[in-house]
Parts: structure tokens; C-alpha cells; sequence
């Protein structure tokens, strides 16, 4: 496979996990969807069901979806991303390109989806929210840690399953997301994957996705009269948009430490 080639089976694959994925949390946070409130297990299943879609969808290279996992494939020593596909500079660079891509384009269709929803959204958390992680109790160093420990046992599992003929293939990768968003996903969210953040952060700082504060208009004078023309009452205007670039290197250097160890793990264990 050319350069080209793994770049888009990566895109669409990753496109699909992360319209899938970053719907779900919509579907769940956005007050006016009708899956408003439907609880973390659902947006668990949701996004391990985005995996299983995404593998299918970019079976020719393999499936990756996630830097993390490509990285770790790379530490392991292996021969070939996929058969067929020979690890050098240029296919790795195609995989993580692609995934990057493929993220921010899912996330842009989401927020087509739910477009109406985040326009009734008057909850800027929720909006930023849908799209890229946060931790529950901020500290950076702590959280970091979390993406490391989960995204290691992502990876290492991955790596693993590459030795076992259990048939299940994709369904077993959506399997495992889901049994680690239910296990280690409170801290941090789960990023496990820097294009499954950091794409959706990028839409979420360019889309028009903003709340909207009341101010008071003051009362205004009336040219021929002292009195007072009746109060307009508060008007709607936009307010500032934070995307938290601040926290953004967490879900980024954390998966990628956590997947480079899994990867030389796997060299002893496998």
C-alpha cells in the first residue's frame, strides 16, 4: 500500500470511531437530545461500538485508529504495521496523519448532526464536553498518569490479541475500549488516543460552538422626553470560548508514553 492509500483507510476509519464516538457524547450531555442523561455505560458502549465500525471501515491497513496503538505496534519490534504493509518512516507518518484527519473530520460531522442541540446548549462544559476530554479532579501530573496506565493496557491487549486466534477481531477491540471507559475512564475520560482528542479539540476551537450569557442593555433616553423608554430587557451575545489547551498535552503524551511501553512490553512478554 502507497502513502495515499494508508492515509485514507485511516481517515475513514478513524472518521467513523470519532463521529460515532463524540455522537454518543453528545447524544448523552446535550440537554434537548433525547438521549439527554443516559449515563456513562452508554457512552462506554457508544464509543466501543465506534471502534468496531472503525476497524471494519479501515480493514485494509489494519485498523489502528490511534497513534497510540501505532506507536506500540512500532516499539514491538514487528516487521509490518499490517501483512503488507512495512513499517518505515513514511507508513507511520500516513497512519498518524490519517488518524489525525480522520478525528477532526468525524468530530465536524457530529457537530452536523447535533447542530440544533448545540445551538438550545447554553452549558459551555457540555459543548467542550462532546468533544474532547477532561479529568474529573484536575492535576495534571495525576491525570497524565491515568492516560498512561490505560492506554498501556489498551495497547498491551492489542498486541496481544495479535497472537490469538480468537476470531473475534474488531468485536473484541470494542469489547476492551468498552471494559476500560468502565474501568479506568472516571479520572480522566479515557482519552487513550491523541487523535481522539486532539481532532475533536481542534473542530470544537474552530466550529461556532459557544454559549451565551444574558447581558442587560441599559434603558435607553428617548430624544424628546428625560423619561426612560421601557427596559429591552437582557439580550443574548456571545461569550468566550475555551477549548482548554492547557490540558490538551495530557491525552496526547500520556497515550502516546503509554502505548511506547506496551510496544517494549510486548517484546518480552510476546
Amino acid at each position: 500500500m502507497n502513502f495515499g492509500s494508508i492515509f485514507l483507510s485511516e481517515a475513514l476509519g478513524t472518521g467513523m470511531l470519532v463521529l460515532l464516538g463524540v455522537g454518543v457524547v453528545a447524544n448523552v450531555l446535550l440537554t434537548k437530545s433525547k438521549g439527554f442523561d443516559g449515563g456513562w455505560l452508554l457512552i462506554n458502549f457508544g464509543w466501543g461500538l465506534g471502534v468496531l465500525a472503525g476497524v471494519y471501515v479501515a480493514y485494509k491497513t489494519g485498523g489502528h485508529l490511534n497513534p497510540a496503538y501505532t506507536i506500540g505496534v512500532l516499539f514491538s519490534g514487528a516487521d509490518e504495521y499490517t501483512p503488507g504493509v512495512e513499517i518505515t518512516v513514511a507508513t507511520t507518518l500516513a497512519y498518524i496523519l490519517g488518524q489525525l484527519v480522520g478525528a477532526f473530520v468525524g468530530a465536524n460531522l457530529a457537530y452536523v448532526a447535533y447542530k440544533r442541540h448545540f445551538d438550545e446548549e447554553t452549558d459551555a462544559e457540555k459543548k467542550l464536553g462532546v468533544f474532547a476530554t477532561g479529568p474529573a479532579i484536575r492535576g495534571l501530573s495525576w491525570n497524565f498518569a491515568t492516560e498512561v496506565v490505560a492506554t498501556f493496557a489498551l495497547v498491551l491487549v492489542l498486541l496481544a490479541m495479535g497472537h490469538t486466534a480468537t476470531g473475534l477481531g474488531p468485536l473484541a477491540a470494542a469489547l476492551l475500549v468498552v471494559g476500560i471507559g468502565a474501568s479506568l475512564g472516571g479520572p480522566t475520560g479515557y482519552a487513550i488516543n491523541p487523535a481522539r482528542d486532539l481532532g475533536p479539540r481542534l473542530a470544537h476551537a474552530l466550529l461556532p460552538v459557544h454559549k451565551t450569557t444574558a447581558v442587560r442593555e441599559p434603558a435607553t433616553v428617548g430624544a424628546r422626553s428625560a423619561e426612560p423608554l421601557a427596559d429591552p430587557g437582557p439580550a443574548q451575545v456571545p461569550a468566550g470560548k475555551n477549548s482548554d489547551w492547557g490540558y490538551a498535552w495530557v491525552p496526547i503524551a500520556g497515550p502516546l508514553l503509554g502505548g511506547v511501553l506496551a510496544g517494549l512490553a510486548a517484546q518480552v512478554l510476546f
